[in-house]
């Protein structure tokens, strides 16, 4: 099958989560990736991640952020190791990085540093806070961008303390945000001849997920907080219930839904209830509601509310791990794969891209050796 970006050569200089996941997916559709990896440092700093090993400096945890890519082994440091890479960029349409904002001019990956060697290349800077400012140079992470832009004071329970994502969260939307810019810049530069420097960093992408609490706090000053039960800041009921055998998530975002709801259990009465009447006024009376609800939905197992609501009213159930994984529907869509893998006899099961194109996933094969690739791409 064709992929949409077969033919886009990408340099990448990488390490850890965001600036992997970005051009994991530009792999998936099709990008040639490269990694130009250090050996005297023994590669993407993440290789050697635990706990679960593969071979010799490889693990499960770089797999699951550099499959579909290539490999070439360069000391970027040193002249030959940069003549090295100036002979790829002549042929790339990108490179990209996520570095420390400081790095990118120290190791000549700007814009202006590489366009005497390809006048239409697109450099991309993924960093943790930006270039160009006071804390360029900082080095940071996902966890505290969660934090500082007012995300985990958003998440959790009123009574408890804030509490951040199960998963690095912003690294993941920072470098889908990454992916969409680079290969936004790479049109242009095809129409026009010219590249460019293309910025992300964390803070922003962390800040820009408050969405509209942030723009009822700096137009009405408005404090979104923490709900119970996870609940909508306005919409009800759209919140975590309780059932007989664990939990469930309900989302009545309508009118419609929650006609639907009071139908399919049977409540004719919470339908008529004046306290109920409008979304708004469901909002108003939430303890009301919830208290209603959870008496409701505590009669049956949470299979009994996920089978009684399928197609009617939104629910889900809240799946430990390995149940999300488990459930026949991912079977059913093919998100689960299984690449060959020379440390692993029996293959190493991954999760499926999640583009389809033309109604097909592309299929996935296993991260790089270091420096697997270097005498194919060099010569």
């Amino acid at each position: 099958m064709r992929r949409p970006l077969e033919g886009v050569r990408v340099l990448t200089i990488e390490h850890y989560g965001a600036g992997p996941y970005a051009t994991l997916l530009m792999a998936e559709l099709g990008a040639e990736v490269i990694k130009i990896e250090a050996p005297s440092m023994g590669g993407d700093a993440s290789r050697p991640t635990g706990p679960f090993l593969l071979g010799e400096n490889d693990s499960q945890y770089f797999q699951t952020f550099s499959r579909g890519k290539k490999s070439a082994a360069i000391e970027l440091k040193t002249p030959e190791g940069r003549e090295d890479f100036e002979r790829l960029v002549r042929s790339a349409e990108a490179v990209v990085n996520n570095l420390r904002g400081d790095q990118p001019v120290k190791l000549g990956l700007t814009f202006d540093a590489l366009k005497a060697v390809n006048p239409a290349i697109v450099c991309g800077h993924l960093s943790a806070y930006g270039r160009n400012n006071s804390r360029e140079g900082w080095p940071g992470y996902d966890y505290p961008m969660q934090a500082e832009c007012g995300l985990m004071s958003l998440t959790g329970e009123p009574d408890g303390p804030p509490a951040r994502m199960g998963v690095s969260i912003i690294d993941f939307m920072s470098g889908a945000t990454f992916a969409f810019g680079v290969v936004s810049a790479i049109l242009s530069a095809r129409a026009t001849g010219e590249g460019c420097d293309v910025d992300v960093s964390l803070f922003d992408v962390a800040l820009h997920q408050l969405s509209y609490p942030a723009v009822w706090a700096m137009n009405e000053r408005h404090p979104t907080q923490r709900m119970p039960n996870g609940a909508h800041p306005s919409l009800a009921p759209v919140q975590r219930v309780k059932t007989a055998d664990g939990y469930g998530q309900l989302m009545c975002m309508n009118e419609k839904f929650w006609a639907e709801l009071c139908a399919l259990i049977v409540r004719p009465d919470l339908a008529a209830d004046p306290r109920f009447a409008t979304l708004a006024d469901r909002a108003r009376n939430l303890p009301a509601l919830t208290e209603a609800l959870d008496a409701v939905f505590a009669a049956q197992p949470t299979a009994h509310w996920s089978a009684l609501f399928a197609g009617r009213v939104p629910f889900g159930p809240v799946n430990d791990l390995f149940q999300a994984l488990d459930n026949p529907f991912v079977v059913e869509v093919g998100m689960r794969d299984v690449v060959e893998h020379p440390d692993r006899p029996q293959g190493l099961h991954m999760l499926a891209a999640p583009v389809k194109i033309d109604g097909r996933r592309m299929p996935g094969t296993r991260s790089p050796k270091l420096g697997e690739h270097t005498d194919e791409l060099l010569g």
